[in-house]
């Protein structure tokens, strides 16, 4: 009885309360095209400023990279392989087109998202932002897993268009979510004719766990302004948050659909034949000029290109990942590829994600891969300053008892009551709004309900859904 009267009190605020995402009092919402969607992405693409640690032949180990680059079609060996950069280097620098190198095809790529959802008849987007990095821990860890996220609000269908404005965007700090809202401080973009552009500075891979290290990422204190400003012959050095100091810059990454920004900065493709001279090649603590910081487009693919590799009736998941991990996810629409050809079906789906590492005594360091991750489902606890590694408090998302600034969970968002703790659904969706909620079972934004992500409603679930030419 008391869970039937659940049931009918839960039925009861679905039919009664107003929906997020959904336009049940409107009529009918527009929808972004694919072409729109691509655009935006690429509007509000970061620029990364990086640290290295390329010394003692580690060339090109700070490098971003895709999952594929060195083409043997297999995650498991990435690792191992991207260990061996500064052989690829050597090799390309001889011009050795022999060599198992040359066929290596590294292209520093951010692995991307859009979530578009109407409310009140107002557009936004959720924007996610994948920065892969082969190996993590001077190498001893495979798949490092940081991302950036934006909201965008005031959404027209043309990118930076009057109204339009970034409410909140949260970068990932190991196992902390840091959010920052509009009008805060160290909330910095480059502004171009082509994009608006979050600044984010990256950690090497090395560094003291009581510093600044594995890739983590921090946000840029500095304005567009200041930095180029400079004289190109100053320290190229950025400040960052939760820091009072400034950490050194070897790389800036730029996203290379961003003109203005790719000329402003003069960054380059990296290719076989360039790669030697792109290279940072030292250590974490040199310092170099600013006009010796080498400059790298990236590109933008799917996450969606990397979803199919988890799923249980992929005949070749057990080549990227292990068992070891299981997530249940019902899909009520297939994942597709960019010629809308279903890759993972539709109904209760398992997806394995413990991360496969061939080099690995015992095949894993233990990490999980992306279909795992909360910040897929946006079910993250929002901090406001990096702490400590660890000492974030957990979003009981999955559980079914973490709540938004309304008091709904994410089984009375959509309906699905049987969900906590068994399986995560294809549209489940939680929307920071860049204010922190210090409780441990609430967070301030709200779970997205009922059929937000349909077209009916001005809404479309981009994470299954792959818009970009691999």
């Amino acid at each position: 009885m008391r869970r039937f009267a659940r049931l009918v009190v839960a039925a009861l605020m679905l039919a009664t309360l107003p929906v997020l995402g959904s336009s049940a009092a409107h009529a009918a919402e527009p929808v972004l095209t694919m072409a729109q969607r691509r655009a935006y992405l690429n509007y509000y693409a970061p620029v990364i400023f990086k640290r290295a640690n390329e010394d003692n032949g580690q060339d090109g180990r700070d490098w971003l990279t895709n999952f594929d680059f060195d083409q043997d079609q297999n995650f498991a060996t990435n690792r191992v392989n991207w260990v061996e950069s500064e052989r690829y280097v050597a090799a390309a620098a001889a011009n050795q087109t022999t060599s198992p190198y040359a066929k290596w095809r590294i292209r520093p790529t951010l692995y991307t998202s859009l979530i578009e959802y109407t409310s009140g008849g107002v557009k936004s987007l959720v924007l996610l932002y994948h920065v892969y990095n082969a190996a993590d821990k001077q190498g001893d860890a495979i798949h490092d897993w940081e991302r950036i996220e934006i909201v965008v609000r005031g959404v027209t269908g043309t990118p930076g268009a009057a109204g339009e404005y970034v409410n909140n965007s949260t970068i990932t700090h190991h196992h902390e979510h840091i959010i920052r809202k509009r009008g805060d401080s160290g909330f910095n973009f480059m502004t171009t004719s082509t994009g608006k552009h979050l600044m984010v500075w990256q950690a090497d891979e090395a560094g003291s766990v009581l510093a600044t290290h594995a890739h983590e990422l921090r946000y840029v204190k500095d304005s567009y302004a200041s930095l180029v400003s400079q004289p190109v012959t100053n320290n190229a050095e950025v400040e960052i948050s939760g820091k009072d100091k400034n950490e050194n810059v070897h790389y800036i990454f730029v996203p290379q659909a961003s003109a203005a920004a790719v000329s402003a900065w003069g960054a380059q493709t990296l290719s076989w034949a360039n790669a030697p001279t792109l290279i940072a090649g030292h250590d974490n603590e040199h310092t170099v000029d600013w006009y010796q910081a080498k400059r790298i487009t990236y590109e933008l693919q799917d996450i969606a290109d990397l979803i199919p590799t988890h799923w249980s009736q992929n005949p070749a998941w057990p080549k990227h990942w292990l068992s070891s991990a299981v997530d249940d996810v019902e899909l009520e629409s297939p994942v597709v590829n960019e010629l809308g050809v279903t890759e993972v079906s539709t109904g209760r789906q398992r997806f394995y994600s413990k991360s496969r590492d061939n080099g690995a005594s015992d095949l894993t360091d233990g990490r999980e891969g992306l279909i795992h991750k909360d910040w897929l489902y946006g079910a993250y606890s929002a901090e406001a300053d990096e702490d400590r590694e660890g000492s974030s408090d957990d979003f009981p998302a999955y559980q079914g008892t973490g709540t938004d600034s309304s008091g709904w969970s994410r089984q009375l968002a959509s309906g699905r009551s049987d969900s906590p703790n068994v399986y995560w659904w294809q549209h489940d969706f939680f929307v920071h709004d860049g204010t922190v909620n210090t409780a441990s079972s609430r967070e301030n934004g709200a779970w997205l309900r009922g059929a937000w992500y349909t077209a009916a409603n001005g809404g479309f679930d981009g994470r299954w859904v792959q818009l970009f030419d691999d």
